[in-house]
């Protein structure tokens, strides 16, 4: 991250949303290594920056990169220090702001609210939640998605004889999810 920024300052002019992107993506890895805290600082941070925004355009390549997609690195790390009503109010608001065909990060979201639920302990919440992303990644593949829906998945276990954990099991271990993960 010291490189990319370091690269970031050598060059003329860097948009708002670039130096947002660094902070997002440095705040992920924060937030992997435990470090909550120190994660929602840089996106506060990045939060201020994509607010202040600037002059200059990102570049068109970087047209992905949104205040919702900035919100959800937000509710990933709520979700993971902890924070589960925040994560909650953040995640439902970045679901809420995500256009219909932005369908890899809705998985993500939908994977991520889902975790939400089961550390409410709300099981019935959570499996509605991943028959959505289940329904989603048949459309738009997206192996991150699936991986937050796993994870998802895995915080149910102690509701793993209810029947709704049982459906999302169905539909997660299906033949043709099973198919669709081995062609990607």
């Amino acid at each position: 991250m010291r490189a990319a920024r370091t690269y970031a300052r050598r060059a003329p002019a860097v948009a708002a949303e670039m130096w947002a992107w660094l902070d997002a993506v440095e705040a992920e890895c924060l937030t992997r290594c435990g470090d909550q805290r120190g994660a929602l600082t840089l996106l506060r941070h990045a939060e201020d920056v994509l607010a202040a925004g600037s002059e200059l355009a990102p570049p068109a390549w970087f047209t992905w990169f949104s205040t919702a997609r900035l919100h959800a690195f937000r509710g990933n790390t709520e979700l993971l220090a902890g924070l589960i009503p925040q994560a909650r109010t953040t995640l439902q608001q970045v679901l809420a702001e995500l256009p219909e065909t932005d369908g890899k990060q809705r998985v993500v979201v939908l994977g991520d609210l889902a975790a939400v639920e089961a550390a409410a302990s709300r099981p019935e919440e959570a499996c509605t939640l991943l028959e959505q992303a289940l329904d989603q990644l048949a459309v738009t593949w997206y192996a991150t998605g699936m991986d937050r829906v796993r994870e998802a998945r895995r915080a149910l276990a102690r509701w793993d004889g209810t029947d709704a954990v049982r459906r999302v099991d169905d539909r997660l271990y299906s033949w043709s999810a099973t198919l669709s993960s081995l062609q990607r």
